[in-house]
């Protein structure tokens, strides 16, 4: 059995995990999981007891949320050059993008696809402030390049640009050409095509 161990569906935010498991380049294990029952399960519910995906397990160490297993694994294995070193200043563009991404651009997202905004005056009451706001800061930050760390790709990139490109994809993050151009540089990654075709794959499986 791997010491690395992945609950995820094909069709979740398992995905960022799957593609950074797959820059880093250890052997892993795949758990696949269904919504609805298998994830409620007592089984299940003793490795999440949020009953979702994706959780990682590595050896005794148990982690959940997208964002905190990005960061561990980047942090596991810092011999894969996913995190800038603790005493360049990088590391600092490293969390805060990394955060950013956790709280404002998911919110923001989120609240775009269920239709709701935040009303005049309000803004000071969410953490994400306003839709437009966080896809600005978001742009700022991207404008230097190549990535969020400069030249050296990371795992924020990998949680940033999952982000970014299913969001602009479904429609709850505006087209924007510096985010299109980061997402495509991205994609054409071999772990990430990697990472798409194990999920592809599961998924043609399950129905034929």
């Amino acid at each position: 059995m791997n010491d690395l161990v992945l609950y995820t569906n094909p069709q979740s935010r398992g995905r960022i995990v799957h593609w950074l498991l797959e820059e880093i380049g250890l052997p892993y294990e795949t758990v696949w999981l269904e919504f609805g029952p298998a994830m409620k399960s007592d089984e299940y519910l003793a490795v999440n007891p949020m009953g979702k995906v994706p959780a990682l397990k590595h050896g005794s160490a148990l982690v959940t949320e997208t964002a905190a297993i990005c960061a561990y694994l980047a942090d596991r294995f810092p011999e894969k050059n996913l995190i800038p070193p603790s005493d360049h200043p990088a590391r600092a563009s490293y969390f805060r993008w990394l955060f950013f991404g956790a709280g404002p651009l998911d919110q923001a997202a989120a609240t775009k696809a269920l239709g709701w905004e935040v009303p005049e005056g309000k803004s000071g009451f969410v953490g994400f402030g306003s839709y437009s706001a966080t896809l600005d800061a978001l742009e700022k930050a991207l404008t230097p390049g190549p990535y969020i760390c400069g030249e050296q790709f990371t795992a924020v990139d990998v949680y940033i640009g999952s982000l970014l490109g299913w969001g602009m994809m479904f429609g709850t993050i505006e087209k924007r050409p510096l985010f299109e151009a980061y997402v495509e540089r991205l994609y054409a990654r071999p772990a990430v095509q990697r990472a798409t075709r194990i999920n592809e794959d599961y998924l043609k499986s399950r129905n034929p």
